[in-house]
């Protein structure tokens, strides 16, 4: 069920799922809530699932009404954070589990830095605890060019080779036209907004080693955005983490293996009840 809520003066849209403890799930770029679908229609028994489209994705505001500006489009990962904290309060969800793909789990990270919302949980999928390199702030700079002369279609091209595993595009190839769907349903200045927030976000390995809570670490084998090496690193980080790598899926762990990533999910958060 899709809802609606006003948080600093933006529409905010959230889809939601199922009923029990909350399970708050956190978009990938440049896509929105439409690539949790696998799992918001089969939620695990006992489990609530959010999962917004943060500002400017999908049917969320990117900037407030006129009369209530300067809130404005978010330029960093802690602007996201913000939002999901103010969620996650609204709708009154006590002790979430947190899941973050790629640009999801930035956001997870500055929701660990905020240190305001105390997580039941932790899933960081096809992510990475490290800032952006010179070479992929120039990039994502370069990126920015091309969504604001040749529109969202161009970020779209440039994007599905490296969102999805081989396999999936050997074997499920139709899955490129429903991300595809998913990215061209973003305007071209929040893809612009969310590459500034993605170029500036903060190193995030010197949480690592203070994360208490339970922690679910997802991996796409085929992924060559966030390699499997990342994923290692980062569990050998976090005290008592669990990795799981899918081998068959890419970036889009969750879309392109929705079985297994469910599976494994499910696994987790039946740990976390216990």
């Amino acid at each position: 069920m899709l809802r609606d809520t006003t948080l600093h003066g933006r529409r905010l849209t959230y889809a939601e799922s199922g009923g029990g403890r909350p399970l708050v799930l956190l978009h990938a770029f440049p896509l929105s809530h439409g690539m949790w679908r696998p799992q918001l229609e089969a939620p695990p028994p006992g489990w609530r699932l959010i999962a917004p489209d943060l500002r400017g994705f999908g049917s969320s505001d990117r900037v407030a009404p006129l009369a209530q500006r300067p809130a404005a489009g978010a330029q960093s990962v802690h602007d996201h954070a913000q939002d999901v904290a103010a969620l996650i309060d609204e709708l009154g969800l006590e002790r979430p589990v947190v899941a973050g793909l790629s640009m999801g789990g930035y956001v997870a990270f500055a929701l660990l830095r905020m240190a305001t919302v105390p997580l039941g949980g932790l899933v960081l999928a096809d992510t990475r605890a490290e800032p952006d390199t010179d070479e992929a702030r120039g990039n994502r700079r370069r990126m920015q060019d091309l969504v604001l002369e040749k529109g969202v279609a161009a970020v779209a091209d440039q994007m599905l080779p490296k969102l999805l595993g081989s396999t999936t595009m050997r074997e499920r190839p139709s899955l490129s036209d429903d991300v595809r769907e998913l990215i061209e349903g973003n305007s071209p200045e929040a893809i612009h907004d969310a590459l500034e927030a993605l170029s500036t976000r903060p190193d995030s390995t010197p949480l690592l080693e203070a994360i208490r809570c339970p922690t679910l670490i997802v991996a796409g084998g085929e992924d060559v955005l966030t390699p499997v090496a990342l994923h290692e690193a980062m569990h050998a980080r976090i005290t008592g983490s669990r990795l799981e790598v899918i081998a068959e899926a890419g970036h889009l762990s969750n879309l392109e293996c929705p079985a297994a990533f469910s599976r494994v999910l499910r696994d987790f958060l039946s740990q976390v009840a216990e």
